[in-house]
């Protein structure tokens, strides 16, 4: 035990070592320099006689043993020495001295090769060696002062936060899997990250220049194309994603068993038409009211958060009216949404009437029809303006023609006509052509979580940048749809931008259903909310106390945070972070990760460079497009003429005419 007898007891030992090392040194420089000492006269007989005495022992036999021995004893009471305990000393300073000591003793011999008288010489080398000697006892006794347990090597805890990933490659028929490496205790090791079950749905996290789509999103669109999925791919930056879809499809397209075909909409450069109203799709009034509110939230963000408001739900109402108007009419001939736009924008006195002329929609129209005829122009206007300018705004030839088109049905996983859908958006139009594109998604939706149909991959680029709402919108995707076999992968720069589009609570579902994430740097909120869901880890704690001879140190275990929200938000690009979800039959015990994606980019370089571009089905000239937006509004004015024409000349329809009162 250190107490303080023991450390006296050992005090008295180390000085008692280095004074017999003086002695012997004192020794060295009197036989060896006898000369000097004689003609000093500092030589005595008993001194003579003792010196024979202990010559016979071996200690003067040679020049150096007598020299090393001194020098041995040095070092051995050194060993024991404790000096006050230094933090800021450095190991450097401390065999700088006692090297040049060394050194200084070991060579100073060479003086003795001098041409100078026996006294100088004498004098002079007993004077380096005893320097010599100095430098070595205060270069041991700075190396006996320096803290050798060192708590800064890792300031920033990076070695105690990590923690054993998976290893093993785990793959099935539907799994996603990206070979990383990791760090584990400061070495780094191989892993991959298996999503083997993408049906619980798979969040891709990251700022921009993370590396969402070059490390992730890319390889969840050829995995799945290799296995055969189905696929619906929202491309903000069309064609970014869309060029990696198609080479993709080119490539293993031979192992469908069925062939798919491939589409693309893009409202800048036509490529397929499609109508996200027809009428097929459509079986119940329901259906319209969905539509209607998935692109009117679209154009209209700030309503997501007024939900239930009088001035939010009535355009919507007058939306759904319409759209299941044309529905019904004539078996849905024109039910599309640039109808729809065109038919709510005729005089309200044809309007109603002919509105009204569909049992249906009357206790949606009824309201508009009151006010109306109370003349109630104000609360009229207020209730149907906003959806009519809205509306509006969607007023374009080329999305017209895209609207109008039936090239394709977005069933995308029927068995007997699979598809690959690609949707491009454009950054600088994004409000306008968002709200369209998420009409597409919601009728989508709808169609794919089916039971009996083929898996089917819904991939989203940049999210928030659409709006689906409703019943069977992402949420209820996410929710219901792992039975059915549709993956759902979503793309998100912050939550934070999730919940400005969608309201916090709707973006809190979203960011807690899904079962696997994998995240880039984030920040704020995003990161403790990730660092949170994390959980925590023992890891290794250590504290150190200094006192004037000794250090202690304390070592303990503590839980804590696995990945610290500090750590997400300073990760480098292609470095991730995440949880992935198991399947009962294929556990992973090491579900959480740290680790940097592995991208052969030399590959992906070469292939990108042999990238085939989608090709156009056909050629589209200005003309058609110009005649597709003048008959949509021939065909609306011809209904509204019809229509009143079969109102006036029934009296049974007379009811339905409304006039103003003024």
């Amino acid at each position: 035990m250190n107490t303080g007898e023991n450390a006296e007891a050992l005090r008295k030992i180390i000085d008692f070592i280095r004074k017999v090392s003086l002695l012997v040194l004192g020794l060295h420089y009197y036989v060896y320099c006898y000369g000097a000492f004689e003609q000093w006269g500092l030589t005595h007989r008993i001194g003579v006689q003792l010196l024979s005495s202990i010559g016979r022992m071996g200690l003067f036999n040679h020049f150096y043993v007598s020299k090393t021995g001194a020098l041995l004893l040095l070092l051995v009471s050194l060993i024991g020495a404790k000096g006050k305990k230094d933090e800021k000393l450095k190991l450097s300073a401390a065999l700088r001295h006692f090297m040049a000591g060394l050194i200084i003793y070991g060579l100073s011999y060479l003086l003795f090769k001098l041409d100078a008288s026996v006294q100088d010489l004498a004098g002079l080398y007993m004077a380096v060696t005893s320097i010599g000697y100095l430098l070595i006892l205060y270069g041991g006794n700075l190396l006996s002062r320096i803290i050798s347990k060192r708590l800064d090597t890792d300031i920033f805890n990076k070695l105690q936060e990590t923690f054993p990933q998976e290893e093993r490659l785990l793959q099935n028929e539907y799994s996603i899997n990206l070979p990383a490496r990791y760090n584990f205790k400061g070495k780094v090791r191989k892993s991959f990250i298996n999503i083997i079950n993408p049906f619980r749905a798979l969040l891709v996290a990251g700022t921009p220049g993370a590396g969402k789509s070059y490390f992730v999103v890319r390889h969840v669109i050829t995995q799945h194309i290799e296995k055969g999925f189905s696929m619906f791919l929202y491309d903000f930056k069309f064609p970014d994603l869309s060029i990696i879809a198609y080479n993709a499809f080119l490539k293993y397209k031979q192992k469908y068993q069925v062939e798919p075909k491939f589409y693309v909409i893009d409202f800048d450069h036509i490529y397929h038409r499609c109508n996200p109203l027809y009428p097929e799709s459509m079986t119940d009034i329901t259906d319209a009211t969905e539509s209607s509110r998935t692109i009117m939230l679209g154009l209209n963000r700030e309503w997501i958060k007024k939900s239930g408001d009088f001035f939010v739900e009535s355009p919507i109402n007058f939306l759904t009216g319409i759209i299941w108007y044309l529905r019904k009419y004539q078996e849905g001939k024109y039910c599309t949404l640039p109808h729809c736009i065109e038919l709510m924008q005729m005089p309200y006195d044809s309007l109603f009437p002919v509105l009204r002329t569909e049992p249906e929609i009357e206790v949606l129209i009824n309201p508009f029809v009151t006010a109306y005829v109370n003349g109630a122009m104000e609360q009229l206007e207020g209730q149907i303006a906003s959806a009519k300018i809205t509306m509006a705004r969607l007023s374009s030839p080329m999305l017209y023609y895209v609207l109008t088109g039936n090239d394709f049905t977005l069933d995308i996983n029927n068995p007997e006509e699979p598809k690959l859908v690609c949707v491009g958006n454009n950054p600088q139009k994004t409000q306008v052509y968002g709200a369209v594109l998420s009409l597409y998604v919601s009728r989508m939706l709808k169609l794919v979580n089916q039971k009996g149909k083929l898996p089917s991959s819904l991939i989203f680029d940049e999210f928030p940048t659409i709006y689906i709402g409703g019943v069977s919108g992402i949420e209820g995707t996410i929710a219901t749809a792992r039975g059915n076999r549709a993956s759902t992968t979503l793309a998100v720069q912050d939550i934070s931008q999730l919940r400005k589009d969608y309201g916090k609570e709707s973006a809190d579902v979203i960011f807690n259903i899904v079962g696997n994430i994998i995240s880039g740097q984030v920040l704020g909120d995003t990161a403790k909310s990730l660092s949170e869901r994390f959980g925590k880890i023992m890891q290794d704690r250590e504290s150190l106390s200094i006192n004037a001879s000794d250090v202690s140190v304390s070592k303990s275990t503590q839980l804590e945070t696995a990945i610290p929200a500090s750590t997400i938000s300073n990760l480098s690009s292609g470095e991730f972070v995440g949880a992935v979800a198991d399947n009962p039959d294929m556990k992973i015990p090491q579900k959480i990760f740290h680790c940097e994606i592995i991208n052969d980019h030399a590959a992906i370089a070469t292939e990108e460079k042999a990238f085939v571009p989608i090709p156009k089905p056909g050629t589209v000239t200005a003309k058609d497009i110009e005649d597709n937006y003048l008959r949509i509004k021939d065909e609306v004015a011809a209904i509204i003429d019809e229509e009143m024409e079969r109102i006036y000349n029934t009296p049974e329809l007379a009811h339905l005419l409304v006039a103003r009162n003024e």
